[in-house]
């Protein structure tokens, strides 16, 4: 075999790993977001203020290095690796909240205001989701990297499957229709809008076509196709979308999302369609056979990105008690267990998850990852906050707040900036 075709065969026909595996991986970010704030509590009473080149290693040492290593030399540690981050997180916890006397209860703080400019555990899913997406891309072609972590074949739960799946999600719960922003102007020329907003897409799925054929570099053309990538799904995705939620009652995002997701599933299994996307042996017919994958994945992920609409309007309602935000973030986390109960139902009675056609099964993992995923998110921000309280260091970098009367700026919540 020829170095090209190593490298092909390496990324290729693999299965994924347990889903069991992807939700105990989804809790490495939470404890690490966890460790950084405490340890930044605990560095701010011991020596003041920090020179910002500590800000930056701190933030390298707690953050991303921990998200390295578990994804490659201690991938198959992974659950020790998260013991012990937890044991790490309860130590500095107990030895605040007990060095640090306050009046400050838990129940009070419940009944607490707080206001902020960002929703902070949506900003903070983003930016995992795209550390997380840039790590794999650059470690998926080492052997360091689990094969099991990578893209699957056809069926399977890889964590980069998830990844995909994730970062439509995270484009659709800070999309403009799921922040409120009204549409100046025609429907016409809003859509017109879109599409520059997308010329940027455009131009990288260009050049990343360009380059890899130019170069010569390996593909692995069931991920999307011989031509398509997914710069091209990304931009088509926001369009789409915005097209149906200017006809179809942004409200019921998450109906229109089932109603898709459904609908499509109900194709694959009564015509040929499952069977066209998953054979690999036509792809010089033309330009639907080549690109097969990448073109009809996009109904799935068009569902997947309405379901992210519909939880960026959830989460983005007008709300300033920490007693409500911490209902909103259970919330979200009883949803996931139900999608998860759902998803298992279907993976028994349909079929299981596929990427590759971005089927039913598919989109219910995604969003039901997501949500569990943003939701622990949510309840770390809400741990530092109570030590934040506690330690009185209201110079931690964090987003939250507390004041105790709500001020007129937090009750009009549409008008503050939220990313």
């Amino acid at each position: 075999m020829s170095q090209k075709e190593l490298k092909q065969a390496f990324v290729s026909n693999l299965t994924g790993t347990s889903l069991q595996e992807v939700v105990l991986g989804s809790f490495i970010s939470p404890v690490c977001l966890l460790n950084r704030g405490l340890m930044w509590i605990l560095l701010q009473q011991a020596t003041g203020i920090l020179p910002s080149f500590c800000h930056l290693l701190l933030d390298f040492a707690a953050l991303i290095l921990p998200l390295v290593i578990s994804c490659t030399i201690f991938s198959d540690i992974l659950l020790q690796v998260i013991v012990t981050l937890t044991l790490v997180s309860v130590c500095m916890l107990c030895f605040i909240h007990y060095t640090y006397h306050t009046k400050t209860t838990f129940s009070t703080l419940l009944q607490s205001h707080v206001q902020f400019n960002q929703v902070p555990f949506v900003t903070v899913f983003r930016v995992f989701v795209n550390v997380k997406t840039a790590i794999s891309i650059l470690a998926v072609d080492f052997a360091v990297f689990p094969r099991r972590y990578a893209k699957t074949e056809s069926y399977g739960t890889g964590v980069m499957d998830f990844g995909v799946g994730a970062f439509v999600f995270a484009n659709g719960l800070v999309c403009p229709e799921a922040r409120r922003k009204n549409i100046s102007g025609s429907k016409i020329n809003y859509i017109i809008k879109q599409l520059v907003s997308v010329c940027p897409l455009v131009v990288l799925g260009m050049g990343r076509l360009l380059s890899v054929k130019m170069s010569d570099y390996h593909e692995h053309v069931t991920e999307y196709g011989v031509h398509w990538n997914f710069f091209f799904t990304l931009a088509i995705i926001r369009v789409g979308a915005s097209m149906l939620l200017i006809v179809l009652p942004i409200h019921n995002s998450w109906l229109i999302s089932l109603l898709i997701s459904g609908l499509y599933q109900v194709t694959l299994e009564t015509t040929g369609l499952k069977t066209f996307i998953i054979r690999n042996t036509d792809r010089d017919k033309n330009f639907l056979h080549a690109n097969k994958e990448g073109i009809f994945s996009m109904v799935g992920y068009v569902a997947i990105y309405l379901a992210g609409v519909q939880v960026g309007l959830y989460v983005m309602r007008q709300r300033s008690q920490v007693k409500e935000w911490l209902k909103t973030i259970l919330l979200l986390l009883l949803a996931s267990f139900v999608l998860y109960a759902v998803l298992y139902i279907s993976q028994i009675l349909v079929e299981p998850v596929s990427r590759r056609s971005a089927n039913l099964p598919f989109c219910l993992w995604t969003v039901a990852q997501s949500l569990f995923f943003l939701s622990c998110l949510g309840l770390v921000d809400v741990v530092l906050l109570l030590s934040k309280t506690a330690s009185g260091c209201h110079s931690i970098l964090s987003p939250w707040h507390l004041h105790k009367k709500q001020s007129k700026s937090q009750t009009e919540f549409g008008n503050v900036e939220r990313f």
